[in-house]
């Protein structure tokens, strides 16, 4: 289950993916792009009504990314006016022409002319607009420019313009060589509203404040909402670097590095930042502007409250808990409740490793409801629902508890924790063994929009939330035996999440399990054992139980054993009650394959009683699967048969086809036993009936690949058409245990002695 505190990091750049930077101190100016803009929005004033509505509106679409942009070459401008209007696109193109091949006063004049747009009772642009403003500054910038500078700004439009016509020329040749629907896919490839790419950013000199503000609102928006459409983080931090060097007090440029550091699990990198981000902060008087006299202490007191959160983060428990007593102390001192309350839950969270305890979280959610603290509120709730839950608590009590957060959750629009609270939903149905429950949930939150507004084609959802709901998705389609949809869920994962993003592990764990699942169904345990590495190294506890499992496949029982024993001291230690149950069923299999039929018996009661007593119902009627044949071994089939009515409902509504082919396998066997006793009229008939289950579990192990079972099934079929006097029937289950006997190798195990 993911944990919830994920967004317990307080961030005072993000407020709905916008960043906030007043403090960079460089002023707009004029470019060649810009003037190329001035030259686009003079000759759409002088279109006017030539142009159609639809022109009009894709060039008004146009401009905005334009003028909030970076600056870019003159060719891909060109390209994308000619995408919404050819003409204008040509017009620009020949003013532009006769200006960088005339005089510096066609320059001069061309400013001049700027300002009759707002002139008149009806002038062609607002003076308040976004274009209007846009031309203000354009206007201002260069009338405070002295006569050197005007030169120079001519030079470099001369130097702008004829790089463009030398790339033209040099796309005419290739354009000779090329075939034109390559180049024509190409163009299509080129998108304006696209996130930025690298090429576009870099630039010889600083952006200006405008630029920089739009360029790290939308990284940091991609970051949040759509990793993948962000910079790469090697690039992303280059341009970063680009904009400290020109302004090393950009605090909010820190900030950003800071989450770009995350991304990659740089410790170092990301802690460096972070004391640069509140340090700039500090210096720079930003703070002290919007928050009085109590600005400084503020942002020393949440500088301590992030650096806790981030040696949290790395499992860095001991300085996370220095760092948290200081970010308390400064608290305390300036009386901020608010800080408090974020103190309070990384408390619990670093109480947590050490030992469980609701009477700190119960406490944060009280007082974050008296200080009007939903966000904190909820996310309290949802990890205390998601540590009842590990204590056995009744499922509709849960789901009673999460309830009432959804009703804050909706009430306050908080869209990341519906989120949250829907997949904490699909994981406690998954715990329970509810799988039909968390297919529904699941589904719930793909078929959601996000309440935040993002930037077209941008992906929503793109948070842990998702990733685990579709992480569980692929699991239960695996379960079913519906490989190849799991397979294409994981791929998706795989585009959405890639590896060097901060969830790329879930989807790592559950592809290495599916893939472990299916190898161990398939008899392919060389396979098997070469993925428990990558298991081990996501996760230890899984990985040793699976060497375990495939130990005992390969009939190496002492070793097997030896390794659920070490696992089962740990699991009991950390409180992992759905991994004991799991490997105290491991222990009494080997016990079974070893013929130590008793000794496994207790072991299997203390995995029932463990199981009922935590609410884990799909373990607890596996546990009762695991008596009857216990029993079944023992000479007493006919109670074997009366408990197993009790279990198998459960797991036929919410099995995996696995456990479905293995519980009807075992009903069969328990029939055929219990046939012994009866008269020949009803044991034909209890045969006949064992006959039928034994085609629906080869159905379910066909599903799966399971070959094993199949083979096994196959034996048991044969014998009972032969006892039957069915010799059609007999031969050809017979053919088709011979092609799976030849396939498969023996391990000269007895076939009574496997549940599983």
């Amino acid at each position: 289950m993911a944990s919830v505190h994920e967004s317990l990091y307080f961030n005072p750049m993000l407020t709905n993916g916008v960043v906030h930077a007043n403090v960079f101190g460089v002023r707009d100016w004029v470019t060649p792009h810009k003037m190329a803009l001035l030259v686009l929005l003079s000759e759409l004033g002088r279109a006017g009504a030539q142009l159609g509505l639809l022109e009009r509106r894709r060039l008004n679409r146009l401009l905005l990314p334009l003028l909030q942009g970076p600056d870019m070459a003159l060719s891909r401008l060109r390209k994308a006016i000619e995408e919404c209007c050819p003409h204008l696109a040509g017009s620009v193109h020949i003013r532009l022409k006769l200006m960088a091949e005339g005089e510096l006063k066609d320059m001069e004049q061309f400013f001049d002319d700027l300002s009759d747009s707002f002139s008149g009772t009806e002038p062609e642009v607002h003076k308040t607009s976004v274009v209007g403003l846009f031309l203000r500054h354009m206007i201002l910038a260069y009338n405070k420019l002295s006569f050197s500078q005007v030169y120079k700004l001519y030079t470099a439009l001369q130097q702008y313009f004829q790089k463009d016509e030398k790339k033209d020329g040099t796309d005419e040749n290739e354009m000779e060589l090329t075939n034109p629907e390559e180049l024509d896919g190409k163009m299509e490839k080129e998108e304006l509203d696209g996130p930025l790419r690298e090429e576009e950013i870099a630039c010889s000199g600083p952006l200006s404040q405008k630029q920089a503000e739009y360029f790290l609102s939308q990284q940091a928006s991609l970051l949040k909402n759509d990793e993948t459409k962000a910079l790469a983080p090697a690039s992303l931090q280059k341009e970063l670097n680009n904009l400290l060097k020109f302004n090393p007090d950009f605090a909010e440029a820190h900030y950003l590095s800071y989450l770009n550091s995350l991304r990659v699990q740089d410790v170092f990198s990301s802690t460096h930042s972070l004391l640069h981000y509140f340090d700039r902060l500090i210096l720079t008087g930003a703070e002290s502007k919007s928050n009085g006299d109590e600005g400084y202490g503020r942002s020393l007191r949440y500088a301590a409250l992030n650096l806790a959160a981030l040696h949290c983060r790395f499992g860095h428990y001991q300085q996370a808990e220095l760092a948290l007593q200081e970010a308390i102390r400064i608290a305390q001192e300036s009386n901020d409740h608010v800080c408090l309350q974020h103190c309070l839950s990384w408390l619990y969270i670093l109480e947590q490793k050490i030992f469980d305890s609701c009477v700190l979280l119960e406490h944060s959610v009280n007082k974050s409801l008296h200080f009007g603290l939903p966000y904190l509120a909820s996310l309290g709730i949802q990890s205390l629902v998601q540590q009842r839950a590990f204590a056995g608590k009744a499922a509709n009590k849960l789901m009673d508890a999460l309830k009432d957060s959804d009703l804050l959750h909706w009430k306050h629009s908080l869209s990341e924790l519906i989120d949250i609270s829907i997949a904490q939903k699909t994981a406690i149905w998954r715990l329970y063994g509810r799988s039909t429950m968390a297919l529904q949930q699941a589904q719930t939150l793909l078929s959601m929009n996000s309440l935040e507004a993002v930037n077209v084609g941008v992906q929503q959802n793109n948070t842990e939330s998702f990733a685990v709901v579709l992480c569980h998705l692929a699991e239960l389609h695996a379960e079913q035996g519906y490989f190849a949809a799991a397979s294409e869920i994981l791929k998706h994962l795989k585009e959405r999440f890639p590896p060097n993003s901060q969830h790329a592990q879930l989807w790592m764990l559950f592809d290495q399990k599916i893939q472990f699942e299916r190898a161990m169904n398939d008899g392919r345990y060389h396979v098997a054992d070469s993925l428990v590495a990558g298991i081990t190294a996501l996760n230890s506890i899984e990985g040793i139980y699976r060497k375990a499992i495939v130990l005992k496949a390969q009939n190496q029982m002492s070793e097997a054993h030896k390794l659920l024993q070490k696992l089962l001291i740990h699991c009991q230690k950390i409180k992992n009650t759905e991994m004991v149950i799991r490997v105290l069923l491991s222990i009494a299999e080997l016990y079974w394959r070893s013929s130590c039929h008793i000794i496994a018996l207790p072991v299997l009661l203390q995995a029932l009683a463990l199981a009922r007593e935590y609410s884990l119902q799909y373990l607890a009627s596996e546990t009762v699967l695991n008596l009857a044949f216990s029993q079944l071994i023992l000479g007493i089939p006919e109670q074997a048969l009366n408990i197993l009515h009790m279990a198998i409902e459960p797991v036929l509504a919410h099995g995996a086809v696995l456990d479905k082919g293995c519980a009807m396998f075992l009903v069969a066997k328990c029939q055929v036993a219990s046939a012994a006793s009866y008269t020949p009229q009803k044991k034909i008939e209890a045969l006949e009936s064992a006959i039928l289950n034994l085609n629906e579990a080869k159905t379910y192990f066909a599903k799966v690949d399971c070959k094993e079972q199949l083979r096994d099934v196959l034996y048991f079929q044969a014998r009972l058409f032969h006892t039957l006097g069915k010799t059609q029937e007999r031969n050809k289950c017979a053919m088709l245990f011979r092609q799976l006997h030849q396939e498969l190798p023996a391990h000269g195990v007895p076939l009574i002695n496997a549940f599983k």
